[in-house]
């Protein structure tokens, strides 16, 4: 990796020239006008720190608790799909990452590994994420796979059961599943890409997905179209109660945005909650998450386990979240921008400098911890007071 590549903007230029462009706009893109997804980095800036001086930080962890599981620092790995589109074996890669650092790896249900790969890849901190489908024998195959598979915990999106309306994304193809061809002329662009991503075992597929896919789809974007129309539109807080009684684990619900939601998932037997607008690839206008937890803290509760994503690309922002009520921070792009330019060094680059961040944040905050982080360490722009 470049010395040159000092933060995760630097990760996301060089990703930008490295990637084809379709494969660039997948990642990057978010749903129309795409205000949701710029919103989310301006939401950061609405709180400011008031450092307090002469406090002896010499010595910080970095480390947390999330129920009784350790984390060597206050950050996952989000669930992210297609991950083979932007390299080959990204989603085994990531899980390295992860475990070599010392926090979860939350696989996708379109990932392409299957979780059988990343379980005998190695043991480390392993969730799935689940999507739940109209057939609910398959979505309690995946469920009984992930148990048999080591994962302990559970993370069940609600928020993508009707796709956004990604026209970035779209706009790189002649109609759905086949690129234009300007893309395909750009794709010969990028031998390098090419050659890590295509050469050792063309198009990949859905790992997860791959026992219940009809041959025609197992490999290449076409299984993407039998997925959505293979989605639960009808998802309600009944299927959530399903997913409670299906599931003998620790158990999220992410993709909550409205305090009373968080409330009622609680209620309804879930663990914890994520706060997220899928990183503005949904519903556009939306909130960012950042701005809602400290609603969120206070409808649920100080002792209720809130992990969020959406927009961090910097530590100050994870230490902003953390300040504000969250227990820990998802992270999505920001790793697949390393992990596409650089496989699992790049990864953990990307770990690396938000740990690096974080650790310099807690020190000019004058704390040992994240455990002392808190809402007397912030104030909003707009607070004259």
């Amino acid at each position: 990796m470049s010395g040159a590549i000092l933060n995760v903007a630097d990760l996301q230029r060089a990703a930008r020239c490295y990637l084809p462009r379709f494969a660039y706009r997948y990642l990057a893109g978010g749903a129309e006008d795409e205000h949701t997804l710029h919103g989310n980095r301006v939401a950061f800036g609405q709180w400011q720190f008031v450092p307090p001086v002469l406090r002896d930080a010499s010595r910080r962890m970095l480390n947390i608790r999330l129920w009784q599981q350790e984390l060597a620092a206050p950050l996952l790995i989000a669930p992210t799909g297609y991950n083979g589109m932007l390299r080959y074996q990204a989603d085994l890669m990531l899980a390295r990452s992860a475990r070599a650092f010392g926090i979860p790896y939350i696989q996708s249900t379109v990932s392409t590994a299957s979780l059988e790969e990343i379980a005998a890849d190695g043991q480390g901190q392993h969730w799935f994420q689940l999507y739940v489908l109209r057939d609910r024998q398959v979505t309690a195959g995946l469920l009984q796979r992930a148990l048999a598979a080591g994962c302990n915990t559970l993370v069940l999106s609600v928020d993508a059961v009707h796709f956004g309306n990604r026209e970035r994304d779209r706009r790189s193809y002649r109609r759905p599943m086949k690129l234009s061809l300007a893309s395909l002329c750009d794709v010969a662009l990028h031998p390098r890409w090419l050659w890590h991503t295509l050469r050792p075992a063309g198009m990949p597929g859905f790992g997860n997905l791959q026992p219940y896919l009809p041959a025609e789809r197992q490999r290449g974007l076409s299984g993407a179209a039998y997925f959505a129309r293979e989605m639960d539109a009808a998802l309600n807080w009944q299927t959530l109660d399903w997913v409670r009684q299906c599931w003998p684990g620790k158990l999220l619900v992410k993709g909550i945005l409205h305090p009373q939601d968080a409330r009622q998932a609680l209620d309804a037997g879930a663990d914890g909650i994520v706060l997220s607008n899928h990183g503005g690839r949904q519903l556009d206008g939306s909130v960012a998450p950042i701005s809602l937890l400290p609603a969120v803290r206070a409808a649920c509760g100080p002792t209720a386990t809130i992990l969020i994503d959406s927009g961090f690309r910097r530590g100050t922002d994870v230490v902003k979240a953390l300040a504000l009520g969250a227990n820990a921070v998802l992270l999505g792009r920001p790793l697949l921008y390393g992990v596409a330019l650089a496989g699992q060094a790049g990864a953990t680059q990307a770990l690396r400098i938000f740990s690096e961040e974080i650790d310099r944040t807690l020190a000019q905050l004058g704390c040992c911890s994240v455990q002392e982080l808190g809402p007397h360490l912030l104030r909003p722009v707009n607070d004259r007071g």
